[in-house]
């Protein structure tokens, strides 16, 4: 009977070594399907999630939908920009300068929005938001630190 243990728990030990890290199928086309949505229909998703999370009321919605909108027409155009840049295997990094500017214009428009959005909702749903974008943030940065490990790992072997 203890050989038998032995033998079984071997054997699933191995199984579990040998098997390779699968990563799942859906998470490599989702950028692709954000990508397809237009800015009309993203403004649209986010502003319905942000309606069921934090209980908003029409008016609220409407001013939301016009800030969604106006930041997923930015962010489209920023992903085309990007993409072009890619396109066409231009591999030299931005200068100093520019990440300077490009950082500042990023947290010049992150404070612009934080102050629409307090003047939209009420104290409660404000707070509930911000924390909501807190855990955003930390997703965001252990998703890139697993990310780098796994380059690192990758570069390794």
């Amino acid at each position: 009977m203890k050989r038998l243990f032995i033998i079984a728990l071997a054997l699933v030990t191995i199984q579990g070594i040998a098997q390779e890290r699968k990563e799942r199928p859906n998470r490599e086309n989702r950028t692709q399907r954000m990508s397809d949505l237009t800015p009309e229909e993203m403004a649209t998703l986010q502003t319905k999630k942000m309606t069921l999370h934090l209980d908003l009321n029409e008016s609220q919605q409407k001013q939301i939908h016009k800030l969604n909108l106006e930041n997923a027409t930015a962010k489209k155009e920023m992903m085309e920009t990007f993409k072009a840049k890619k396109e066409s295997n231009s591999k030299e990094k931005p200068s100093k300068e520019e990440r300077l500017k490009m950082m500042n214009a990023k947290l010049d428009h992150q404070i612009a929005t934080k102050a629409r959005m307090k003047s939209i909702l009420s104290k409660e749903q404000f707070e509930k938001w911000e924390t909501d974008q807190e855990k955003m943030r930390k997703h965001a940065m252990s998703q890139r630190n697993n990310n780098e490990r796994r380059k690192g790992d990758n570069q390794k072997n």
